[in-house]
């Protein structure tokens, strides 16, 4: 036998080795293609316990687990996702807004306490009439009795605002007595139109830190008044008309009423101070947000 001859025997044994070896490959590549594949995007993997989910096979599986591509490259980061849009919070104010700048010759009328059926149609149909928006502040005690009334706003463009629950005297109230009074008329609102209120008003004008917090977290702003034309005092037809076009001006905010008494007086003085108003030049607006 030559020299760099194998002697059959040796030859026999790594004849059997490299069989088992390339055997015991093939196995190992088979395991890996037939083991569970990663969950689909956005599935959750299977808790501990469930059917199917098994200990782990040993170091060499768990080695092969490390080495795969991990599947979280794949997935959304769902709980990284930017949530549903929703309005910044405004920030928290120290007084009210009592006039609109740079608004030209502008002027926002603004009706308080309703609705109701008695008064404020006749409100909504003269300002129908001259094409013109307003702002009502409405109570979430005659809000909730007055749906379609909220609805009738709404769809002329007007501007639905929160003037509380009940009328109450917001400074003597403790702060979650005014989150109640507040919130629960935005959920009125926002039950009855589909969007909260944005702006919001005191009764009476009487504000405080609690109130300018607590509206502020709701998503709303303040907004009082330039002027006053003291209607709930039921001055007179002619007296309210004065007082209106006396404080007409650029950016003015005109406070009236259309419930909480008798408010025949408002409703006619309306119609006469109106097209006055639009006569002079004036715009008849509301404020944007």
């Amino acid at each position: 036998m030559k020299k760099d001859q194998m002697p059959d025997g040796r030859r026999a044994v790594l004849r059997l080795a490299a069989a088992l070896g390339a055997t015991a490959t093939v196995g190992y590549l088979a395991a890996d293609r037939l083991a569970a594949p990663d969950p689909p995007t956005g599935a959750a993997p299977a808790p501990q316990g469930a059917p199917g989910a098994g200990p782990a096979a040993g170091p060499q599986a768990a080695q092969a687990a490390r080495l795969r591509p991990s599947s979280y490259r794949l997935q959304p980061m769902t709980a990284y996702a930017p949530p549903a849009f929703r309005r910044a919070v405004p920030p928290v104010r120290q007084r009210p807004f009592l006039s609109m700048s740079g608004v030209g010759r502008s002027m926002v009328l603004s009706f308080d306490d309703g609705p109701d059926p008695r008064y404020t149609p006749g409100i909504l149909e003269t300002l129908r009439r001259y094409e013109c928006r307003a702002m009502f502040f409405v109570c979430g005690e005659m809000a909730v009795e007055n749906p379609d009334l909220l609805r009738e706003m709404a769809a002329d463009g007007h501007v639905v605002g929160n003037h509380s629950w009940s009328h109450p005297l917001i400074p003597k109230l403790r702060p979650s007595r005014i989150r109640d009074e507040l919130g629960s008329t935005s959920e009125v609102v926002e039950r009855t139109l589909g969007a909260a209120p944005l702006w919001y008003r005191a009764p009476y004008g009487a504000w405080n830190r609690h109130s300018f917090e607590i509206g502020a977290e709701l998503g709303m702003e303040p907004l009082a008044w330039t002027v006053d034309t003291l209607d709930w005092k039921e001055p007179g037809t002619g007296t309210i008309v004065r007082r209106v076009l006396d404080g007409a001006a650029p950016g003015a905010v005109v406070l009236s009423h259309d419930a909480g008494g008798d408010r025949s007086q408002s409703v006619a003085a309306l119609r006469r101070y109106l097209p006055e108003l639009l006569d002079a030049g004036y715009h008849i607006t509301v404020p944007r947000r």
